[in-house]
């Protein structure tokens, strides 16, 4: 289904000023008509004008469906009698065929997202315009038609949190935010049922296929790529990596639905409530491990740099039972938990 743009002169102003007219012209056609009547002896061709004006005062109303009113950034698919007819996308005040229907089968559906057009701003009060009951109906259509529209602006989609399995079997809790927007209206309205739901449900499924190929934390033999070769690849330091994968692989699967998927930003990531406790140990664990192989990489580079001294400069020459007891003090100094309490030996070291 490829997307036809009608070009539509913007002339609704124009048609419900001359609608509102023929109304006039009606009533008054009906008034004059039955007064001449009543004194004219020849009666026909009033009855004519009162039958004329009466027909019209009944059905007039019906050309006023046709007046629809669009915002920036919004379009209108219509159909006539199941036939695709074209996508109004500019701004403006138009006149369309009245028997003419507007298409917008996700017009209901509210997902958590910004940006569902709910037409309540977009109401025509043509009743208040000419005060005909007719009008009134008319009124209620073009706030009816109003819900149909499709928004063109950027909206953002938050789907709720997904508890996933990474690539190690860790069930992980994450959520998105994906912005998207709407390219072709003919194909969101009809290659797919609902393209919001449709969107959502691709969401979810991208999500997963993503997610359980990467570790929460850098993990050792992981290949997240798929080239055979083991990376640093991980949920938690590779954010944009993944969430710029995320988007491709929501891209291809609504590609056919007529929409574009701008960005897809991680909102919310963290082990699930079952194993967060467990993970969090051995996250401590490890940072405890990390920072004592720190402390004793830096207690034996001072160790080496002071026996380094004392044997260029010629201070005090040890023989090898003194360095090796000298180096044992030194290392439970600078790698113990507390302060040292120095003890000062007044004897000999034998």
């Amino acid at each position: 289904m490829e997307e036809k743009v009608l070009k539509k002169s913007k002339n609704g102003l124009a048609m419900v000023t001359m609608f509102i007219l023929l109304y006039a012209a009606a009533i008054a056609a009906i008034i004059v008509g039955s007064i001449m009547a009543e004194q004219a002896e020849t009666k026909a061709g009033w009855i004519v004008l009162i039958v004329a004006g009466g027909v019209y005062a009944a059905i007039g109303w019906i050309f006023f469906i046709g007046l629809k009113v669009l915002k920036p950034q919004e379009a209108l698919v219509l159909t006539l009698f199941g036939k695709y007819v074209g996508t109004i996308k500019e701004a403006g005040f138009y006149f369309v065929n009245p028997f003419c229907v507007a298409v917008n089968p996700a017009a209901s559906t509210k997902l958590n997202q910004s940006g569902d057009v709910t037409g309540d701003g977009n109401k025509l009060d043509l009743a208040s315009m000419a005060g005909v009951a007719g009008m009134a109906i008319a009124a209620g259509n073009n706030s009816q038609s109003a819900n149909k529209k499709i928004s063109l602006k950027i909206m953002t989609l938050s789907n709720s949190r997904q508890k996933i399995n990474d690539c190690l079997g860790n069930p992980v809790e994450i959520g998105i935010a994906v912005m998207w927007k709407v390219t072709d209206t003919a194909k969101a309205v009809f290659n797919v049922d609902n393209y919001k739901e449709y969107l959502s449900l691709q969401c979810d499924s991208a999500l997963r296929n993503i997610v359980r190929m990467y570790p929460y934390d850098v993990a050792e033999n992981v290949d997240t790529t798929g080239d055979g070769i083991a990376d640093e690849g991980s949920l938690r330091g590779s954010s944009e990596v993944v969430a710029e994968r995320i988007r491709k692989e929501i891209q291809g699967k609504v590609a056919d639905a007529g929409l574009e998927i701008i960005e897809a930003r991680i909102t919310y990531l963290a082990y699930a409530p079952e194993i967060a406790a467990v993970m969090l140990q051995r996250q401590q664990a490890s940072a405890i491990v990390d920072a004592r192989k720190m402390i004793v990489d830096g207690a034996v580079g001072m160790v080496e740099m002071a026996l380094e001294r004392l044997s260029e400069k010629q201070v005090i020459e040890l023989d090898e039972e003194r360095k090796a007891a000298m180096v044992s003090n030194l290392l439970v100094v600078l790698c113990g938990n507390k302060d040292a309490q120095p003890v000062v030996n007044s004897g000999s070291l034998y």
